[in-house]
């Protein structure tokens, strides 16, 4: 079983014990377990061949030994007879937002209920606002929660998010009882999805916040409207919190929800360490730290004073900015601790991209055209790689039709004006023995290849995916090749096809290979958590769009986020090198 459903596996029994009451550490242990599987930088093979995985913090010997059960059998009995004890219909409440296990275990308890159908008759019929912590309101909720579980239950493209959230933000910063307002959560960090959207503002005057939030055109649903907090859905089924507080609690807000859980506890314990109690509320003398329950939150004083800003809560702790798209709980704190946080990178790092489309393949804009746009976007260059025959699908070029097109791409930098320098590409098909699309004889014509699998995904196994593409990596080419999107995933629609990333990534560095990080939101491939390790083995990352009209080198943005997340620097990244540079390094890969 892959490393990646080894997790989910994990997550899932932390979740199902929850529904059956099991001990609130045992649930946490699978849970941090699920995490630490997420985020291992090293070969879990090589850990289980040397037995050491049982010393990776937060996987203890009996993790260890269902993990080893998962990856050499993809079969786990604890699992089969935890799943079977629990009836179906429970499971598929989980589905239902706002309606976690512990509601589920307790309505179970109390009502007998245990499929959808009977949790919605017991909410019309009213036995459900009978119940301790429940109410009319819950069951309300719930109803409505049932009918639109499938729209609420997804996750949505940190893209598409950002469309509401902007807009969203500029409004509240717009009125004036606001002070500061910032979004937070996991788009803030940058994920490639986003779950739901997590809204902080200060202010004093919080009743007009909430009647602006709740009143917005594409609001189809008010889950809750409170004093300071609220809760709304958008059509197409993103939910949005707002939440409100004082202005000297708002860094304290601000930290907490756009952290994950796994930053905040390492934060928490810091704090611990020094004293301190840190939460939403603030920084507090520990035993001195207000309850929620208490109501009065943001009335104990705060044990620092003059936090302003985020930097000075780190500061505070003895740490260096920590940057909202590192904050994930895995090295961020130690190396903040040490000062070898790298700086995050300028939104305007890239000197210009590769891996674009035009309309001679399946992109809608000719070369001048995405030319002409990447020098409107502040660029020096762009590489064009339209596909090859293989992909028949996206009228891929036959050899003719590539070398016309490098002909063409060589008359176009001799006149181009003010436009962006144009480099010769394909992106190559690495077809099903791992053999490429195109021969060296065509391929030592252009300045760089990008090499991608786009059939024969299903029906390999890990082994033979892996062996596939590093034959590809391995041929010669003539010219630099860079390995495109090496999951072949698509998020939302299509889980990645088998394959071993950090082979790859030894493969690629012991060939001289770049690897793309894909900034379409689609695809965010390679993902952020292979970066650390890319790096390590000095494999350089490409940020590229995968652009197939001009309004696609937008995506570039979202990449630079993502590079950020991975901890990369402008050393890491192929085309944060200036034209001259690239022109000398495609140049050398000739040689």
């Amino acid at each position: 079983m892959e490393v990646r459903d080894i997790a989910s596996r994990l997550e899932e029994i932390g979740v199902l014990l929850e529904l059956k009451g099991e001990n609130p550490f045992k649930v946490r242990a699978y849970q941090s377990g699920a995490r630490t599987l997420e985020s291992l930088e090293e070969d879990l093979d090589i850990l289980i061949e040397e037995e050491r995985l049982n010393e990776v913090k937060g996987i203890g010997q009996a993790l260890t030994e269902k993990i080893i059960e998962l990856r050499t059998t993809g079969e786990l009995p604890f699992y089969d007879k935890l799943r079977a004890s629990i009836p179906d219909g429970l499971i598929e409440m989980l589905e239902i937002p706002g309606f976690g296990p512990k509601k589920i275990r307790k309505v179970h308890k109390a009502l007998g209920v245990e499929t959808i159908d009977a949790l919605k008759e017991v909410c019309e019929s009213g036995q459900i606002a009978e119940l301790p912590g429940f109410g009319a309101k819950s069951a309300a909720n719930i109803l409505s929660g049932i009918e639109n579980r499938i729209a609420y239950g997804k996750r949505h493209l940190w893209w598409d998010v950002e469309k509401v959230a902007l807009p969203l933000l500029e409004g509240l910063r717009s009125l004036p009882e606001v002070d500061r307002a910032e979004v937070a959560g996991s788009f803030r960090r940058a994920r490639e999805t986003v779950g739901d959207l997590d809204f902080i503002v200060a202010s004093s005057r919080p009743a007009p916040i909430m009647e602006w939030f709740t009143t917005r055109k594409n609001v189809v649903e008010v889950s809750a409207k409170g004093e300071t907090k609220s809760s709304v859905r958008f059509d197409g089924g993103l939910q949005a919190d707002l939440r409100v507080v004082p202005g000297d609690r708002f860094v304290f807000a601000l930290h907490h929800f756009t952290g994950s859980k796994d930053h905040n506890v390492k934060m928490r314990q810091r704090a611990l360490g020094l004293g301190l109690s840190l939460s939403e509320w603030g920084i507090f003398n520990k035993g001195d730290e207000p309850s929620e329950e208490s109501g009065k939150a943001y009335d104990r004083p705060l044990a620092k004073k003059g936090i302003e800003e985020e930097a000075d809560l780190f500061e505070a702790l003895g740490l260096d900015f920590v940057p909202p798209e590192r904050r994930e709980g895995i090295d961020e704190i130690e190396l903040a601790e040490k000062h070898k946080l790298e700086k995050p990178l300028p939104l305007d790092v890239l000197k210009g991209t590769f891996h674009n489309h035009t309309k001679a393949s399946d992109g809608h804009n000719t070369l001048e055209e995405m030319s002409q746009a990447a020098a409107d976007m502040g660029l020096e260059y762009i590489g064009i790689a339209d596909h090859s025959k293989a992909s028949f699908q996206a009228n891929g070029l036959s050899e003719e039709r590539l070398l016309e097109q490098v002909r063409e791409i060589h008359a176009l930098n001799k006149n181009r004006g003010k436009r962006a320098h144009l480099f010769a590409g394909s992106e190559v098909d690495i077809l099903k023995d791992g053999s490429l699309d195109f021969e060296k004889d065509i391929l030592k014509e252009l300045d760089y290849c990008v090499l991608s699998v786009h059939g024969s995904m299903s029906g390999q196994s890990e082994t033979e995916m892996t062996q596939r593409i590093i034959r590809a990596i391995e041929t010669d080419t003539g010219c630099l090749k860079i390995l495109g999107h090496p999951t072949g995933r698509l998020l939302l629609r299509r889980e990645g096809y088998a394959v071993n990333v950090r082979k790859l990534i030894d493969a690629a560095r012991d060939n001289g290979v770049l690897i793309e990080l894909n900034a379409n939101p689609w695809r965010m491939d390679m993902d952020w958590r292979y970066w650390a390790y890319a790096k390590e083995q000095g494999v350089p990352c490409v940020i590229t769009p995968d652009a197939h009209r001009i309004d696609d080198l937008a995506f570039l943005r979202v990449g630079i986020l993502t590079a950020r997340k991975a901890g990369l620097t402008p050393v890491d990244v192929f085309n944060a090198s200036s034209l001259d540079k690239i022109k000398s390094a495609l140049k050398k890969a000739k040689a």
